[in-house]
Order: C-alpha cells, then sequence, then structure tokens
C-alpha cells in the first residue's frame, strides 16, 4: 500500500508536469492525492519543499551513477584528465534510465526549465554535481577562456531541454521510436564537437578619447 508521503509525490509530480509549478496549487495536490493541508505540512512543510523532494527522488540515484561514472572515466585516464566525450558521457548517459523508467519526472524537469526555474534548481539540489563536471570540463579544455567555457555550458542545458523534452520542429526520420539512450548519444556528439571548437577572438576594447 502506497503511504501518504509517497501518494503526496506522486500527486505532485503527475501534477507539476501536466500543469507546471506555477499553475498548481498546495489544494490541487491534496484533492489528487486524497490527502489533507496537514499532511503536506507534517512531510515537506511548504510547496517549495515538495518540488524539491519530487525532484531528488529522481535525480539523486542518477546524481550518484554520474559521479560513479566520472570517477571510473578520470582513473581510466590518469595521469590525463578524462576527454571531454566521457564527461559528457558521464552527465548526460544516466539520464537515458529514468527517462525510460520514469517519463513523468521528464514532464516535470521540461516544465521546470521552461518556468525559468532551474537556476533555483540547480543551486539548490545539483551544486555538488554540477561543480565537480564543470571541473572535468576544465581539465579536458584548458585552452579554452572560462568565459567561453560557461557560454557553452550554457547552450549545452538548452541543448538538453530540447533533446529530453521538446518535440523537434522538424521532425528527424525515425524519431518516434528512437529511445532516449540513442538521442542522448547523439547529443553527447553534438556537443562534444560543440565544446572543442576553436573559442572566438576577443572583443576589440572601445578606444576612448
Amino acid at each position: 500500500m502506497i503511504d501518504t508521503k509517497d501518494r503526496i509525490l506522486d500527486a505532485a509530480e503527475r501534477l507539476f508536469g501536466e500543469q507546471g509549478y506555477a499553475a498548481t496549487s498546495l489544494r490541487h495536490i491534496i484533492a489528487d492525492a486524497g490527502v489533507n493541508l496537514a499532511a503536506i505540512h507534517y512531510h515537506f512543510g511548504s510547496k517549495e519543499e515538495l518540488l524539491g523532494e519530487v525532484i531528488m527522488r529522481n535525480a539523486a540515484p542518477v546524481n550518484e551513477t554520474r559521479l560513479a561514472m566520472l570517477d571510473r572515466f578520470d582513473a581510466e585516464a590518469s595521469p590525463a584528465p578524462a576527454p571531454v566525450e566521457q564527461v559528457l558521457e558521464a552527465f548526460l548517459a544516466p539520464m537515458a534510465e529514468v527517462a525510460a523508467c520514469h517519463p513523468q519526472f521528464v514532464k516535470v524537469m521540461g516544465r521546470m526549465h521552461a518556468e525559468g526555474l532551474m537556476p533555483t534548481i540547480i543551486r539548490r539540489h545539483f551544486h555538488t554535481v554540477v561543480e565537480r563536471f564543470h571541473q572535468a570540463l576544465r581539465r579536458a579544455l584548458p585552452e579554452l577562456p572560462e568565459d567561453e567555457l560557461m557560454w557553452r555550458v550554457h547552450f549545452m542545458t538548452g541543448a538538453m531541454a530540447h533533446a529530453t523534452c521538446a518535440k523537434p520542429v522538424f521532425e528527424p526520420p525515425g524519431y518516434a521510436t528512437e529511445d532516449m539512450r540513442r538521442r542522448l548519444e547523439r547529443l553527447v556528439a553534438f556537443l562534444s564537437g560543440g565544446f572543442r571548437a576553436p573559442a572566438l577572438a576577443p572583443e576589440q576594447a572601445e578606444v576612448t578619447q
């Protein structure tokens, strides 16, 4: 039998994915879960904390796998840094399993990206993992200026959201039947080329009289 906390989490995940975070009230969640408001306050305290637990019950195992893969790739490449392709594989490949097993969670993350909530979510729940992968990319691409690296990480997050959550404007052949693992393999290949591209020349400083 599903306990009260899991019923609330299941209802919140479903409603956040279907309606978005802003459009989903606690009253919507308690009606869907068949509980009272006191139960949400007891188990979670607030809507924001509830969202955090919805995210982390799926993301925590993904992050553990990410770090384990990166540790392995680092050890295999030592004393050289792990190449950018492996850094990206370690970050993206673990998403395939959760996408296959929990498609509703993918919808939630897509909604969070669309609503502009991802920066806050990353700071609160993914800071350690993001920092570790930033360091790995920094080691893999020592010639890339820091500002250019950060722009490319920014572009990567947009590509991830489109690859996992969005329907293509121009649908590739076989899109409807291709699984998420293969799609993320394509994304790794695409992003690797982008990260390895030469940096833009610095802008010329404006000459003042």
